[in-house]
């Protein structure tokens, strides 16, 4: 048995990888991609997003997701506004070809779920709590150390 085996972290990354392909292969005759469906699965059952808010939800950084946005506007799937009163904050809705494709993409959610091998919700819940949990606990463990001291290494000195 290979060592990767027996490694959890080697089987979250084929797993994710599995699950991307998945998600590629459903979606091609789209010409979309999985961020791309995130946004438009966010703006389908949450509505009008900040550009921030949707960044924070899909964990996305703004030079990730801004490129992204644009790219989406340009095929008509998003519009991105200036929100009048504080052009800092930008909105982003639905656009004629992502409202369009909510009934289009309907199917994949139960694909993606008859994928997991999962028997029921029930399960499909528990796994994602897992997922959130491993996710923070992994954020956690890649904090820098903070010194027993209290003091900055230049303060050490």
């Amino acid at each position: 048995m290979p060592v990767t085996d027996e490694m959890v972290c080697f089987s979250l990354y084929a797993a994710t990888r599995a699950t991307t392909q998945a998600y590629r292969t459903l979606l091609e005759p789209w010409g979309l991609t999985y961020p791309q469906y995130l946004v438009l699965i966010t703006l389908w059952v949450e509505g009008e997003q900040t550009v921030g808010t949707l960044g924070d939800h899909l964990q996305l950084d703004s030079g990730t997701l801004s490129p992204l946005l644009r790219r989406m506007e340009q095929s008509g799937l998003v519009r991105r506004e200036r929100r009048p009163g504080d052009e800092r904050v930008v909105t982003v809705t639905l656009g004629d070809r992502g409202r369009a494709l909510r009934s289009e993409l309907a199917h994949i959610p139960a694909r993606i779920a008859a994928g997991t091998g999962l028997p029921d919700q029930q399960a499909a819940g528990a796994l994602i709590d897992t997922l959130h949990r491993l996710t923070e606990t992994m954020h956690a463990a890649a904090q820098p150390p903070v010194p027993a001291d209290n003091r900055t290494p230049s303060e050490r000195h």
